[in-house]
């Protein structure tokens, strides 16, 4: 019981993913930008065939083995680390990681690529770069399990 909040969030991010990609397949259109937020949002629907920012996309097989190989890895991490006293932050770290994990995995099994769909109207090339709610689970939760890892 003790664990359920961790699968909740893991579950949650899941599924908050999954609505959000079917929505922005179903009506998005690539190509197509739709500003929100005053413009520093802008709703962008893309196919990442690769890795962060397309690394890979002319290996995806490559790109998937790699997801599934981490993705069970960190799975086996997150369930060694729950039966340890403490280590919150490296527990919450390996939770978002594992749900913008699962998220990202899951699509490149299943659509064959993943679907990114949110950017930021700033300056520079940043603005170029196209992420989805996984993106930034696994980004903050990697921030977490480092500064919660006790070596």
């Amino acid at each position: 019981m003790k664990y359920l909040k961790y699968l909740s969030v893991i579950l949650g991010i899941f599924g908050l993913e999954w609505k959000l990609k079917n929505h922005i397949e179903e009506t998005g259109v690539e190509g197509e930008t739709r500003r929100k937020c005053g413009g520093f949002l802008l709703i962008r629907k893309h196919h990442n065939r690769g890795a962060f920012l397309n690394a890979g996309q002319r290996k995806r097989r490559l790109v998937m083995l790699i997801s599934v190989l981490l993705t069970a890895v960190l799975t086996a991490v997150f369930i060694l680390t729950l039966g340890s006293a403490g280590k919150g932050l490296l527990k919450w770290g390996l939770t978002l990681l594992l749900g913008g994990a699962y998220s990202n995995t899951y699509d490149r099994l299943v659509r064959k690529y993943v679907v990114d769909y949110v950017s930021f109207n700033v300056p520079g090339r940043l603005n170029k770069v196209i992420f989805n709610v996984g993106d930034f689970c696994i980004m903050i939760g990697a921030l977490l399990c480092v500064m919660g890892y006790e070596g």
